[in-house]
């Protein structure tokens, strides 16, 4: 198996596109390996699933292994607790914090107001379908995401030390996750299923971010992208050139996965 994030690793933000030449290195890939998807995404939402489309992956992570999918079967799914959940949103209202989810095409934050102005400047607009985000409590829920700076992520580690939130590589925002699980223990899943080695001796995974610690530690090869964060390079076993440079590609070349 050979495992991409997406957002910065597969994803150009800048461009808003999947890398040319990422794809081209999937199509070569494909040929021989099992490709996957290890994101902190439900690549099956509205905005995500144009990709999932574009990449044909035979096997996604989702939400930093909390729900493991191959093609529509589910293999595993991991719910939020729900007392747990009522509290943080409680704590984020009144620290006017966002924190939310987006569900299918639908989307649930506490203080949508944060997550309207960090579109704007991410992205230039925003198309969000805000709902009442105390329904969360009776939907189920995998992970969350918060949307601030780091300061505000280190503050609710520290209030609800059964949570990291493991920062995106902009550091705008950080998935929220429940301590023990990870995309590594998704892709340990994925590898019971295929009849692989569920040491991950024989993977590689590409990332660029916090959520990709894990993974990029213990597959048998991690690859952090030239725009990685400093702490994830630090863990890597190769650092390929950023995304708008062709990392994806060119790490392929290095490490012998198939020829120029």
């Amino acid at each position: 198996m050979i495992s991409f994030d997406l957002d910065m690793t597969l994803l150009d933000h800048k461009t808003g596109e999947i890398t040319p030449s990422a794809l081209q290195a999937i199509r070569r890939l494909r040929e021989k390996h099992k490709i996957v998807l290890a994101t902190g995404r439900d690549m099956d939402n509205y905005y995500s699933s144009k990709f999932r489309d574009i990449v044909k992956p035979d096997a996604i992570v989702h939400l930093n292994g909390t729900k493991v999918t191959v093609g529509e079967k589910l293999l595993y799914e991991h719910e939020f607790d729900k007392e747990l959940l009522r509290e943080l949103l409680t704590y984020c209202d009144a620290c006017g914090f966002a924190v939310g989810v987006t569900v299918g095409d639908e989307d649930y934050y506490i203080h949508p107001e944060v997550v309207e102005e960090s579109d704007r400047r991410l992205w230039g607009i925003t198309g969000r379908r805000f709902c009442d985000p105390w329904k969360l409590l009776e939907m189920k829920v995998r992970t969350l995401a918060f949307v601030g700076n780091e300061e505000q992520a280190a503050q609710i580690e520290h209030r609800f030390h059964q949570l990291r939130l493991p920062l995106f590589a902009g550091k705008h925002g950080a998935d929220v996750i429940e301590k023990g699980y990870s995309k590594a223990d998704g892709l340990r899943c994925l590898a019971e299923y295929f009849g692989e080695d569920t040491d991950l001796r024989d993977t590689v995974a590409f990332g660029d971010s916090m959520n990709d610690m894990e993974v990029i530690q213990e597959a048998g090869t991690g690859v952090a992208m030239g725009n990685a964060i400093e702490e994830l390079k630090k863990c890597a076993d190769l650092v390929t050139d950023p995304i708008e440079q062709d990392g994806i590609w060119n790490a392929c070349i290095r490490l012998g996965l198939f020829e120029e």
